[in-house]
């Protein structure tokens, strides 16, 4: 959600705690969720995590803090445990090219362990 003051738009946090908290980072390819998952957990660019997929090839792990939640085409890393399936997760590439702090669930999706 955005509201607009003298042209410029300002990020405003939703009720559900969507946070949009950058956009796409430097050195990071259009399609940037594995390269933002990466300078998260890293905290630098790793040129062959930038395909989600490539995420899958670290060992699976129970859900956890600092984890990585990956499928074909989208990666995110787990922040918080909100109950049940549900994570406030580290998003980047969630939509509109903002990467946001926001619940996700972990259905459809593999947790790995990046430093596994």
């Amino acid at each position: 959600m955005t509201a607009t003051d003298a042209g410029y738009a300002a990020t405003m946090i939703s009720v559900t705690g969507d946070r949009v908290v950058g956009g796409r980072p430097a050195g990071c390819p259009s399609s940037f969720c594995g390269c933002g998952a990466a300078i998260r957990v890293f905290g630098h660019v790793v040129p062959e995590l930038n395909l989600a997929s490539n995420w899958l090839r670290f060992p699976r792990a129970a859900p956890a803090p600092g984890m990585v939640a990956a499928r074909h085409g989208h990666v995110f890393v787990l922040e918080q445990p909100l109950g049940g399936d549900m994570w406030m997760a580290y998003d980047a590439n969630s939509g509109g090219h903002a990467t946001r702090m926001h619940a996700r669930s972990l259905r459809g999706y593999t947790v790995v362990n990046p430093r596994g």
